[in-house]
């Protein structure tokens, strides 16, 4: 489970917000969200490139359980984990930028490193 924050929304909702984060950031390499936001995806993004690192079928099924397009499994086992086997986590970076327009939200890029 990530961790305490619970980004104003029920358990069902902010799990779908977090899958579909970090399907996008495995998928483009980079987000732009809110920085609390940011820091919740990093969490769970990095528990997927270690499960990519491992590479077995256990591994590939789980990751398949969280994040919600098959493609980007894929590219998770095939081209993302392999250049992070050498490295012991830290595989994302969080660019603050500035408040949002409109409600002053601070706001941050999430990228692969």
């Amino acid at each position: 489970m990530p961790g305490t924050r619970k980004l104003n929304l029920p358990t069902d909702q902010r799990m779908a917000l977090l899958r579909n984060q970090v399907t996008s950031l495995l998928e483009k390499g980079r987000i732009e969200t809110t920085l609390t936001r940011a820091k919740e995806t990093r969490s769970l993004a990095e528990k997927m490139i270690t499960l990519g690192k491992a590479n077995t079928l256990h591994t590939r099924r789980q990751a398949l359980a969280f994040i919600t397009s098959e493609d980007v499994v894929k590219k998770l086992f095939d081209e993302i984990a392999p250049k992070y086997v050498e490295r012991n986590g830290g595989y994302t970076r969080i660019i603050q930028t500035g408040p949002r327009r409109g409600d002053a939200a601070p706001m941050a890029i999430l990228e692969l490193v």
